[in-house]
């Protein structure tokens, strides 16, 4: 197990560049087993989510390239049909194989994904929108999706879960005839699939918005796609430099996504100008907690796109600890996601969690080094932003975590001056 050991104290500045997003490329992987023709994808980040769907296509036949940030991948010589239980386990992405890999090859076993623990992670949408186009799923230990021919269908998913409208297109665009999708997930990770998928021949509209129209066709070909730059890592390196008191740049900036998260950093007293895809924010900025109208305490709260993501949560608690003033977070949509809370108590924030899903966060707070694990991804990140802004020396361990949705994340914190280094 890795850990990483910062030295807080020192503002972050410099140049950051937005990787990949993981949330849009993970899918598009799933989606190279569509088609026997070559998908080729640029600006992939290079993280360890990433590096294990590639295990998982390997193993199912599929020929991988990688040179850097690009991915080249070819389904022709797809032999199995069965997911290794171990590389399941260790993401959240391998139930996407659930829907390409029976619309296309009729049939995929596959074991219960893994992913970070912040609250039940329900599969019915999944099944029951790839049930009416004619995939029936069994589970008894393990997870088998088989279909005989594949059918058009008006699907109205219970929820508007990403994953599960990622599968369910992935299986719509080779059903024959017109199939239309209710209360889809319309996230810019989503329609950066459905975009990848277009180009492969797909026939989709809709995109961006909850009711997607898809009229399948036979086969589809290859396409070569650029994955759209990442959103949350954008915003985790703003919130790291400001918490800091550093001074960023942040490069290839998908400015049009970030205007939609960007009100809890404003509600914060955050500052920045946006010009041609890059941001600049200036250093030793005074964070103050912007109070609602008629001097009421500030809600941030998240929810389906566009609002407010699950993702960025973390990373803005912690910020918020060190702007002046109180400030209520309402997670809703997992009800594990504030549990990482008790390590920011034990560093010194003043925090209240009030239940499962609220916390309320008093501010500033000088918070000091502690020994403490990284529960999840975004929790961990958090937790560096944390332990970059506290007095003395935090170690973090779990660091592999963390590698799983940010690349190289001590080397490019090192690169805007963080005292940063892994062990183990």
């Amino acid at each position: 197990m890795a850990s990483f050991i910062i030295q807080g104290g020192k503002p972050l500045s410099g140049v950051h560049r937005a990787a990949g997003n993981k949330n849009a490329v993970l899918p598009m992987l799933a989606a190279s087993v569509l088609t026997d023709a070559t998908v080729k994808l640029t600006n992939v980040p290079l993280i360890q989510d990433v590096y294990t769907m590639l295990e998982l296509l390997a193993a199912l036949g599929v020929a991988v390239e990688q040179k850097g940030h690009t991915v080249t991948l070819c389904a022709r010589g797809v032999r199995r049909r069965k997911l290794d239980p171990v590389l399941c386990s260790r993401v959240r992405s391998s139930i996407l194989f659930a829907g390409p890999m029976a619309a296309r090859h009729g049939h995929v076993t596959l074991y219960p994904p893994g992913g970070d623990v912040i609250g039940r992670r329900r599969l019915d949408t999944h099944v029951e929108g790839l049930r009416q186009l004619g995939i029936a799923a069994e589970s008894v230990g393990d997870f088998s999706f088989r279909c005989r021919k594949l059918k058009p269908a008006r699907i109205l998913l219970d929820e508007a879960s990403v994953t599960a409208t990622e599968n369910v297109v992935m299986a719509a665009v080779l059903a024959p005839g017109h199939s239309t999708l209710f209360n889809a997930a319309c996230e810019p990770h989503v329609q950066d699939l459905c975009h990848l998928l277009c180009k492969m021949g797909a026939r989709i509209s809709g995109i961006g918005t909850n009711y997607l129209q898809i009229d399948g066709v036979e086969r589809l070909g290859g396409a070569t796609h650029r994955v759209q730059p990442d959103t949350v890592d954008a915003a985790s390196f703003l919130a790291a430099a400001a918490a800091t008191g550093g001074a960023l740049t942040i490069e290839d900036l998908p400015a049009e996504q970030f205007d939609v998260i960007s009100r809890p950093f404003q509600k914060l007293g955050l500052n920045w100008r946006v010009r041609e895809r890059v941001l600049t924010l200036p250093a030793a900025q005074r964070l103050r907690v912007r109070d609602d109208f008629g001097a009421a305490i500030p809600k941030v709260e998240d929810g389906i796109w566009p609002a407010f993501p699950s993702d960025l949560m973390s990373v803005v608690l912690v910020l918020a600890t060190q702007a002046r003033g109180t400030m209520l977070f309402f997670e809703k949509l997992f009800e594990s996601r504030m549990y990482f809370v008790d390590r920011l108590i034990a560093m010194g924030a003043r925090i209240v969690q009030c239940d499962p899903h609220r916390v309320i966060v008093s501010g500033p707070a000088r918070l000091h080094g502690i020994h403490m694990s990284s529960p999840d991804i975004r929790a961990g990140m958090a937790l560096l932003i944390a332990a970059l802004c506290a007095k003395g020396e935090s170690v973090i361990d779990n660091a592999e975590i963390i590698d799983r949705g940010y690349e190289r994340i001590e080397t490019q914190l090192r690169k805007l001056g963080a005292d940063i280094v892994r062990r183990g």
